[in-house]
């Protein structure tokens, strides 16, 4: 594992302002600030990229699918209703793992089904901002 993509979709880039209760008071930065810090240790070079639109997530997913080794994603909202991005996983040739900061199998019920869990090595769901390290290293533990 020497190259990991980290995607972060739509209303993450107001982590830390928006409903804190449920998503924590850490923002993106503080997120991709400490999981660099870990992959930095585990000699990986990591990209990360955030978008609140479906098409640019599935175009960055594409354009990065030859230089990924591996891939940590949080779908927000496009979880519960994105074929287009599952499809787009599918087309990639690495391991993906699936990472949610609330549990979304205890809140409301059309956030219970993940059109990308379908399709995902591994889903890591509830455990707030350490689920991307967690994520990490089940990518890296391949």
């Amino acid at each position: 594992m020497k190259n990991v993509l980290v995607i972060h979709g739509p209303n993450l880039n107001l982590l830390g302002e928006r409903e804190p209760e449920i998503y924590g008071s850490q923002t993106l930065d503080d997120i991709n600030n400490n999981l660099k810090k870990d992959a930095e240790k585990q000699g990986i070079e990591i990209k990360f990229y955030q978008s609140n639109h479906e098409g640019a997530i599935i175009d960055e997913i594409q354009s990065q699918r030859k230089w990924m080794d591996g891939l940590i994603i949080n779908p927000g909202a496009y979880t519960h209703t994105s074929i287009a991005i599952m499809d787009a996983l599918i087309a990639v040739d690495c391991p993906v793992v699936e990472v949610h900061l609330s549990n979304i199998f205890s809140r409301e019920k059309f956030r219970r089904h993940s059109y990308i869990s379908q399709v995902v090595e591994a889903v890591i769901s509830g455990c707030s901002s350490y689920g991307y390290n967690l994520a990490l290293y089940a990518l890296i533990n391949q």
